[in-house]
């Protein structure tokens, strides 16, 4: 028994040993409709940057909420599905996207993924202190290239510009550092220091100023053991540039092209020249011999020449790169911007309590009245509501208005009385049997008509009108 065990724990293994599982070829196994409206994202500092956080936080930053929903792929990747086509859009061209302060790398699905995918990020850097002279497209694309490659310049020289740079975007390397500043000279010998500014980006490590990590976390404060890794690692990249630095005896273009225009761009990390222009230059010069290769190598030499003096030139012609677009739109990128000098001053100032309550009180004074203004707003509001016009002075029948003082003042309705001097010229009303409607009941008549008082109603005592002064005019001081 001891002994089949034995055999059986010899045949196991820790590791399969049966064919890989292939998925099957069929719609039902595929989510790509799902992610042709998708983006794909890296964090670009996990220590600092919580996935769950930002699954939860960036559709409430886009203001998207309900119409775009997040994926967790890993440790540092992930993916957004958005509803519409429009929203995608609109979040790619916002520029960088930042989560928790640090940026975040942010591409659009694709369904076969390049070698340099989440690798870059397109930023809008600001520019200043360009020498005078060169405020021209080519100097600043020439200019913007130390920052990353540039996209777009925002640049409109018919137009007065009121800000002290010049915005570019371009697309930056995640694993360089950021460039604060670069020494240019002019063709007149003049030194200027050009200082490169990034929108959105916050926090960086300012030690080697990349976005990768913190000051902490930054190589440069470790041990002796990560040095030294690094400097492996660059004498690594520096022995890269020197394969491409170099032609062999045996190649066809050994001697035509000058040593500055090979290797590496340390802008992009990518050739100077790109080996499909180098291949075609190459089958240009085979196909040729005698007289016509000799020529066929001084037409090359001399475009490489010409194209030295131009930089925009050799990134389309030698590197294969799409040249910039310039934009008009000096504020694009910028999201939505409000001008507030052009919007209507709806909002009218309205008079001061104080100042409000001293002109009252001299109208007061003037006339013996309370009397209040009507604010404007007011007015408007009932004239749109279908009240009663408002008058000359600003007031309106049976409107009740706050006062200086905050209290509501009502002002009197019109009597429709007659006054008591009129009533008195009448003479006292005496109340007459009705002989023709009523019945006499023992001595008295009874009618269905309503009594009127025997004598004629005197105003109250109280009243402002019964008020009488307590000094005759012509009689001097009374003894009451």
């Amino acid at each position: 028994m001891t002994s089949h065990l034995d055999k059986a724990l010899l045949q196991l293994s820790l590791e399969e040993d049966d064919e890989p599982f292939l998925l099957p070829d069929h719609p039902e196994y595929y989510s790509t409709g799902r992610n042709v409206l998708s983006v794909v994202g890296r964090l670009l500092n996990p220590k600092c940057q919580s996935m769950a956080d930002l699954i939860l936080d960036m559709p409430r930053k886009w203001r998207l909420y309900d119409r775009v929903k997040g994926v967790a792929l890993s440790k540092d990747k992930f993916q957004f599905i958005f509803k519409h086509e429009q929203d995608l859009i609109d979040v790619l061209n916002k520029g960088a996207h930042t989560h928790n302060m640090w940026p975040i790398a942010l591409e659009r699905w694709v369904e076969k993924l390049p070698e340099d995918y989440l690798q870059y990020i397109s930023v809008w850097v600001q520019m200043r202190n360009i020498p005078i002279n060169h405020y021209t497209k080519k100097a600043l694309e020439s200019l913007g290239d130390f920052a990353g490659k540039v996209e777009v310049v925002a640049f409109d020289p018919d137009k007065s510009q009121v800000r002290d740079y010049v915005r570019v975007l371009v697309r930056f390397d995640v694993s360089k550092p950021l460039r604060r500043a670069k020494k240019v000279t002019t063709p007149g010998g003049e030194t200027v220091n050009i200082l490169y500014d990034y929108e959105r980006l916050q926090k960086r490590c300012y030690t080697c100023q990349r976005i990768t990590h913190e000051q902490p976390q930054c190589p440069i404060f470790k041990n002796l053991k990560a040095s030294t890794e690094i400097l492996e690692g660059s004498s690594a990249e520096s022995k890269r540039n020197e394969d491409f630095a170099h032609l062999k005896k045996s190649d066809p273009l050994f001697g035509l092209i000058p040593e500055h225009q090979l290797g590496l761009d340390p802008i992009t990390g990518r050739p100077k020249i790109a080996e499909e222009v180098l291949e075609d230059t190459r089958l240009y010069l085979k196909a040729a011999s005698g007289a016509e290769k000799g020529a066929r190598e001084e037409r090359i030499r001399k475009s490489i020449e010409d194209l030295e003096k131009d930089p925009i030139a050799q990134k389309i012609s030698l590197r294969l790169e799409t040249p910039p677009t310039v934009t008009k739109d000096l504020d694009r990128g910028k999201g939505i911007v409000f001008d507030f000098s052009a919007c209507p001053d709806a909002i009218q100032r309205q008079e001061k309590l104080l100042a409000g309550a001293i002109s009252a009180g001299n109208r007061v004074l003037q006339s013996g009245k309370v009397v209040t203004e009507k604010p404007i707003s007011m007015e408007q509001s009932d004239s749109n509501q279908g009240g009663s016009p408002a008058s000359l002075t600003g007031y309106s029948a049976g409107s009740s208005v706050p006062s200086a003082s905050g209290t509501l003042l009502k002002k009197a309705k019109g009597r429709k009385r007659p006054g008591t001097f009129t009533r008195r010229a009448n003479g006292k009303g005496v109340l007459r049997p009705d002989t023709g409607r009523g019945k006499i009941v023992g001595e008295g008549v009874v009618t269905d008509a309503k009594r009127k008082a025997q004598e004629d109603v005197e105003p109250s005592q109280s009243s402002a009108r019964f008020k009488k002064p307590l000094v005759v005019p012509s009689e001097g001081p009374s003894n009451i």
